[in-house]
């Protein structure tokens, strides 16, 4: 009853503040946040369309800001893209005054926007308005504490987002607290990309358990962040407690042997996850054999990357022997570094093709670092297949 109310009294709030808004930027009726979606004349809810951009430039006059000229280019559509613009937190709020109200637009990126916490804050406020939102990408843009209090406080109550974008915006263990309370309530994201950040081992402690509880992400990036030692383990256990996730990747972290601890016992008890990146995390002999260890009873992981680890010969060879010893394994694809192949690994690698004729087992590789941003890497690799003793791992 009390939760019945509490809702009733959050949808109430969310009706009467729309509607302000809607006076506000001389919109006639009204608009129901839950309601099912509509169809309406062209350009007349579309942002992008003249009514729309005469709301925008109403906001833009109301905030006292220079209108984008990004956006009064664009064409009408279902998504938004103005990525790399410069806006800057005041424009951010002329833009989320317009959008509290658009039923059109469906996808939102505006990435590498310099929006700040200031600017997050009103579009997460937008985002409590607008129920037609599914996508929204908000990287690189210094978000900071703020930003993600702003942005965790606003998934307790959106339930349209399903994909939702936050790399390289500085969240540290201060960030991870709020963003914890949103991980382990909300229910809807399926996709998040909180990769490029300054999480560290306090951070992983936050975000493990939040990790575990989580019902409803099916795809987690978490890469080039600094989970070591204990904050690797609690996200590894996080890994072990989910039921839902599929996609993890936690590359570029640095682990350690400790971590892949933590990751084979995971690997044992989870039954849902399909591909999981674990490239360049410092795993020696010792850690792959940990992974192995979970290959061994693992039945569901599909796609494996364990590249840029110095586990040497001996540790692919654990690998490949923990496949071997589980007929169950639905390991489809597995990237394993590029290390010296003595006669064991190639003799290893032909039994194993033998055994699963349709794995795609790729060894090292052509590894490029390209510069993505000012404090961001994108890594390419182009990964050579292996084939049979001959030609394999040459």
């Amino acid at each position: 009853m009390a939760a019945a109310a509490g809702a009733a009294r959050t949808g109430g709030a969310r009706v009467r503040r729309t509607a302000t808004t809607r006076r506000a930027l001389g919109l006639r009726g009204s608009a129901r946040p839950n309601s099912p979606r509509r169809s309406f004349p062209a350009g007349e809810e579309n942002v992008c369309g003249p009514a729309g951009q005469s709301r925008y430039l109403a906001a833009c006059r109301a905030c006292g800001v220079t209108p984008a000229s990004g956006l009064l280019r664009c064409v009408p559509g279902a998504a938004l893209s103005l990525w790399h613009r410069g806006l800057g937190p005041q424009v951010a709020k002329a833009l989320a005054l317009s959008l509290m109200v658009d039923t059109s637009i469906l996808t939102l990126d505006l990435s590498d926007s310099w929006l700040q916490g200031e600017g997050a804050a009103a579009i997460a406020e937008m985002l409590k308005e607008n129920c037609y939102l599914s996508a929204v990408d908000l990287s690189d843009n210094k978000l900071g504490v703020e930003g993600a209090k702003a942005f965790s406080a606003m998934l307790l109550e959106n339930t349209t987002i399903v994909s939702l974008q936050l790399s390289g915006n500085e969240f540290d263990d201060h960030a991870a607290k709020h963003l914890a309370d949103a991980i382990a309530a909300n229910t809807k994201v399926e996709i998040l990309d909180l990769s490029y950040n300054k999480f560290d081992d306090k951070a992983g402690e936050i975000l493990g358990p939040a990790i575990a509880e989580n019902v409803g992400l099916k795809e987690l990036k978490a890469s080039w962040n600094h989970f070591h030692s204990q904050g690797a383990t609690a996200l590894a256990k996080g890994l072990g407690g989910n039921i839902f996730l599929k996609v993890l990747d936690i590359s570029y972290n640095g682990f350690g042997n400790s971590g892949a601890a933590a990751l084979g016992e995971a690997l044992k008890a989870n039954s849902v996850l399909e591909e999981l990146n674990v490239s360049n995390n410092r795993f020696s002999v010792e850690g792959a054999l940990h992974i192995a260890a979970g290959l061994k009873e693992n039945k569901t992981l599909k796609r494996l990357n364990m590249t840029r680890n110095p586990m040497q010969s001996e540790g692919c060879c654990g690998v490949l022997k923990a496949l071997q010893a589980n007929s169950c394994t639905g390991i489809a694809i597995l990237d394993l570094p590029d290390v010296p192949v003595n006669k064991e690994l190639a003799e290893l690698c032909d039994a194993v093709k033998i055994l699963f004729p349709n794995l795609l087992l790729r060894h090292g590789g052509i590894t490029k670092l390209q510069r993505k941003s000012q404090l961001k890497f994108e890594l390419r690799t182009q990964a050579k297949v292996v084939g049979n003793s001959q030609n394999a791992m040459a």
